[in-house]
């Protein structure tokens, strides 16, 4: 496997004519996949709103005003009816986010790995995002049954810095080695659409190719221009950028899981098949991702029908993790890290910043 992707040749790669494209890529991905099956996940918001980051795109940022209800943590019991019914719609892996910058050890962080032991108990993939995490941290929750964790690089390194400018995307790296460390299968991809470049798909996409080991799971989302954020005026993502992302992604990290993620109330039939003749091979169910739209999941079932597609099974790619009894609680182990916060402003996150004052006002 290539250990040392350049972003020229990921470009040149993700410019080769469509047809070419989609055909190395589908080929990519019948060596290495089955490619009549497609995993179905489902992403729930187990604490929404509020979030003290900028990222441009999200509309759970407190900063911003938007039309979503903040909701304090989920109860164990909660999350467990809504695994049983994730389950019962054919999701094999329960994705949980929480609107977090980091994690803190504290009572809400022991609810977390109680609900991942619950999951895990059902016998389904269990998924967090939770923001910024430490070594500890990972552990714990590997220690709990979870099979993965998410944390998107979101774009390039160079175009993070005109997306968020409350963290650093060095953080973001460090989260993902910490996660490897713990032996927990990394999910880490980004969203297109945010007016970056074709280099700087490239460059993440580069980025995260280079990674050893490489990522298991990689979303690839168009970004939802949900009003009150600062990429609100964000046009949709052309479809065939979609195919030409999944493709490229396919092609350079040809083991990964290739997401279909975000967006796809905005694609067609027709478009969400040519993302899986290019290698996607899973998607997120349920009518909402975290807080964005989401095809209804009788939908989704009735394209893999017509398609001849299947939903995969859990722990196809690894082996079920063992939940451990751990004495102690998150609250007896605080440490000392602090996560960066860059200094520069970015002048649209600030504009949206100063209109959601003026319409609380």
């Amino acid at each position: 496997m290539n250990s040392s992707w350049t972003r020229e040749k990921v470009l040149e790669i993700y410019n080769k004519p469509l047809m070419e494209l989609m055909y190395e890529a589908a080929q990519t991905h019948r060596i290495n996949h089955n490619p009549l099956e497609v995993q179905v996940s489902t992403l729930l918001s187990i604490k929404t709103g509020g979030c003290p980051e900028d990222c441009g795109y999200c509309p759970q940022a407190a900063r911003y005003h938007t039309d979503i209800d903040n909701n304090d943590l989920m109860s164990v019991s909660q999350v467990k009816a809504q695994a049983l019914r994730a389950k019962s719609n054919g999701s094999s892996r329960l994705c949980m986010g929480a609107a977090w910058r980091n994690i803190k050890d504290n009572a809400d962080f022991d609810q977390v790995l109680e609900m991942v032991k619950t999951v895990n108990g059902l016998d389904m993939e269990v998924c967090c995002t939770l923001g910024m995490m430490t070594e500890s941290q990972a552990q714990k929750l590997s220690d709990a049954g979870l099979y993965a964790y998410n944390h998107n690089l979101d774009t390039s390194e160079e175009h993070y810095k005109e997306v968020i400018s409350t963290r650093g995307y060095d953080d973001r790296l460090k989260t993902i080695e910490n996660a490897n460390k713990a032996g927990i299968s990394v999910c880490s991809g980004g969203i297109i659409g945010m007016g970056e470049t074709a280099n700087d798909r490239a460059g993440m996409l580069t980025t995260l190719a280079n990674m050893n080991p490489q990522p298991k799971s990689v979303p690839i989302n168009a970004l939802v221009a949900v009003e009150g954020t600062p990429l609100e005026d964000q046009k949709v993502v052309p479809i065939w950028d979609m195919v030409k992302m999944v493709a490229t992604a396919r092609i350079v990290m040809p083991k990964a899981v290739v997401r279909l993620s975000a967006g796809r109330t905005e694609m067609s039939d027709e478009g969400q098949t040519l993302c899986f003749l290019a290698g996607a091979s899973s998607i997120f169910a349920g009518d909402k991702l975290l807080t964005t739209p989401n095809p209804d999941i009788n939908k989704d079932m009735e394209l893999f029908k017509i398609l001849g597609l299947s939903p995969k099974a859990p722990f196809v790619d690894g082996e079920k993790p063992k939940t451990k009894e751990t004495a102690a609680s998150c609250m007896s182990t605080k440490g000392n890290v602090k996560w960066s916060r860059p200094a520069h402003k970015i002048e649209r996150n600030e504009k949206a910043k100063e209109k959601a004052k003026e319409l609380r006002s």
